[in-house]
Formats: structure tokens, C-alpha cells, sequence
């Protein structure tokens, strides 16, 4: 008990004499220069020198990283005297240059310095299985399937790219075919692969400014190889919006919402829809318009998409949530709204409610 006491009495004076250390470190930042992915773990050395007229304890090393891991001692570090601090980092998996920052702490969560890491990993020669992924039939492989543009503006032209290999030893027919299509994606793509050959489906949306399209944009394409129809298909999708052009609060028009989430709370599964109401306020400076308003099953929007919105002026939509087409339970959603806000043309907001018998 005497020595539970003891130990008690020098943590809490230890405690009171970190808050006036001066610690130094040496050095304060470290740089590995150039490491190879799969050359092993790497560790370098800090010096922690107590330049205080007191002990100073170090409780914790926190990075924010698990390839980084700091190894030091608790002992009291007294006036004058250092201790080492040993920082071993691990680059496999993580090629291209690295900055790790090491928050050191005292008693009570005291910080007592920052010490930092540096470096660039050469990546290890990846295989063809690692670089294409995706095998869409007959030793034909792709990157990725999915080709997301997040934002696409209305009056310009957007790009993006697949790749696409054939690893196997004969030649193969690629063929694409929609199964859904928004009418506005060009498509590039080679008819036919050799053995080995790499190649690249091209992805390319215009949106015209005479009929300008607001929302979201979708595409479903089909792959078919040497005429075979394959499990995977390809996506291309993103949000249609005015392009970005700078505007100061007294020129922009500004939209607000009366509700950021849209709960229906307990609906009966047998019960007839239920439906919410949505103010949509211009809080800005110039006119707001409601270019789009989607949501998907089993929420369905009413909103006057077109509406003109003078500043200060506000308009109610509805969301109607039909619960007999979901399953029990709760159930979650979107409602997209575009406008022509050049802060924030696309704004989400969360849909829920739970269907119970």
C-alpha cells in the first residue's frame, strides 16, 4: 500500500514539472530521402533533450497513421539529459512521397513538440492483374468499370478514360452496347484487341447550351466480347450544372432550404403515400432558379423545376414517400436539388423514414 502511495506521490509531481520543461528535439524533422515499396521498414532516431530545470515525462506519441510507429521510453527525462526517440516506417503499399507529423504529449495530454518524417517509396512493378483489375471475359481486362465526372457543365465538353487490355493469345472483338443512355455520351473505343495489345475506352460529354440538360446524367453500357455478353457492365454518370463563374453576395442569387433531412418518422407498409412539404428560399442578391429536383424509389418530388426566384422570394415542393413498394424497416434517400447558386449548385438532402406493419 506504502508503495502504491509512492508511486502515486511521483506521478503527480512529474505531472506538475512537464508543464515547465523545455524540450528540445534533434532533429525536428527527419527525411528518408528515396525508399524502395518493398525494401522493408525503415527507422530513424530523435534526440529529446530536457533543457528544464525539471523532469519532463513523455506519455504518447500519436501519429495519425499506422505505417508510422514511434518507440521511447516513459522514464523521466532530467534537466539536461535527453532520451531517444526511435520512428520506424513501413512503405509498402503506400508509393509516392509521404510527410507524417508525431504529436509528442505529457502528463494531462501536454503536447511538448511535433516531430515529422519525410520521403518519397518507389512503387514496385505492378502486375497486369494489379494495373487492370476487372476481367470482362475472354483474358480481356479492364482498370476500373466506373467513370464518375462528378460535376458536367452545361455548354462544355468533358473527357474522361478507361483502360483496357487483352492479356490473352488471340485477337478479341469489343463491342458496347447502351442499355441505358442519356442521348448524350460519345463513345470511343477500339472494335478489336490483339494479343497484348493495351488500349482505352474514351468517354466524352457534350451538353449543349440551346436545350441545356440539369441533373443527374447516367450511363449503362454492356460489354461484349467476341459476341459474348459479359457479368460486367460500365457506368458513366455525373450532375449537369451551370458552368462555375465568379459572382460576389451582392450579384449571386443564394439557396436555402427549410430542412436540411426530410423524416417521415413510423408510415404504415399498408397506408396510402405520405407526403412532406419543402420551402425553397433565395436568400441572395440576383435571381435563383430551379433548374432540377430528383429523388429515387420510394420517394418521389413535385417541385416547379424552371421556377424563378426573386431574392427574397421562397416556393413549397413536395416529397412523397409510397410506402406498399419497400420492404419493412427504415429506409433512407435523397433529394437532389440544382440551381444556378454558384456556391452551391447541387445541394443533397437526406430523405428517411421506417415502414412498420
Amino acid at each position: 500500500m506504502l508503495a502504491k502511495r509512492l508511486i502515486i506521490f511521483i506521478i503527480t509531481t512529474l505531472v506538475g514539472y512537464s508543464a515547465s520543461a523545455q524540450l528540445i528535439f534533434t532533429p525536428e524533422r527527419f527525411d528518408f530521402g528515396t525508399l524502395e515499396e518493398m525494401g522493408g521498414k525503415r527507422s530513424c532516431t530523435f534526440r529529446a533533450t530536457n533543457q528544464g530545470k525539471k523532469p519532463v515525462v513523455l506519455v504518447d506519441i500519436v501519429t495519425t497513421c499506422g505505417c508510422t510507429v514511434p518507440t521511447f521510453s516513459r522514464k523521466p527525462i532530467l534537466p539536461n539529459q535527453s532520451t531517444e526517440i526511435i520512428v520506424t516506417y513501413d512503405p509498402q503499399g503506400r508509393p509516392g512521397a509521404f510527410d507524417r507529423k508525431l504529436h509528442v504529449y505529457g502528463p494531462n495530454h501536454e503536447r511538448l513538440g511535433v516531430i515529422s518524417i519525410t520521403g518519397n517509396v518507389t512503387p514496385r512493378p505492378r502486375t497486369i492483374e494489379e494495373r487492370y483489375p476487372i476481367e470482362v471475359g475472354g483474358g480481356v481486362r479492364l482498370n476500373h468499370t466506373h467513370c464518375a465526372f462528378t460535376y458536367i457543365y452545361v455548354g462544355r465538353s468533358i473527357a474522361s478514360a478507361l483502360s483496357i487490355i487483352n492479356t490473352s493469345d488471340q485477337p478479341r472483338t469489343i463491342h458496347l452496347e447502351a442499355i441505358q443512355t442519356s442521348g448524350l455520351l460519345d463513345l470511343e473505343y477500339p472494335t478489336t484487341l490483339q494479343p497484348g495489345e493495351q488500349s482505352a475506352i474514351n468517354f466524352r460529354y457534350n451538353l449543349p447550351t440551346e436545350q441545356p440538360r440539369y441533373g443527374t446524367i447516367n450511363d449503362v453500357l454492356a460489354v461484349e466480347i467476341d459476341g459474348k455478353r459479359s457479368e460486367k457492365v460500365l457506368l458513366a454518370h455525373g450532375i449537369a450544372i451551370d458552368p462555375p463563374r465568379k459572382a460576389t453576395k451582392e450579384s449571386a442569387p443564394k439557396i436555402e432550404v427549410s430542412e436540411i433531412i426530410l423524416k417521415f418518422g413510423a408510415v404504415k407498409h399498408a397506408k396510402s403515400p405520405h407526403t412532406r412539404s419543402l420551402t425553397i428560399h433565395n436568400a441572395g442578391s440576383s435571381e435563383l432558379i430551379l433548374q432540377a429536383a430528383e429523388c429515387k424509389a420510394p420517394f418521389t418530388c413535385e417541385f416547379p423545376v424552371g421556377a424563378r426566384l426573386a431574392p427574397g422570394e421562397s416556393l413549397t415542393g413536395h416529397v412523397t414517400l409510397t410506402p406498399r413498394v419497400e420492404e419493412y424497416g427504415f429506409v433512407t434517400g435523397q433529394l437532389l436539388l440544382v440551381t444556378n447558386d454558384p456556391e452551391h449548385p447541387a445541394r443533397r438532402l437526406r430523405i428517411n423514414g421506417t415502414i412498420e406493419d
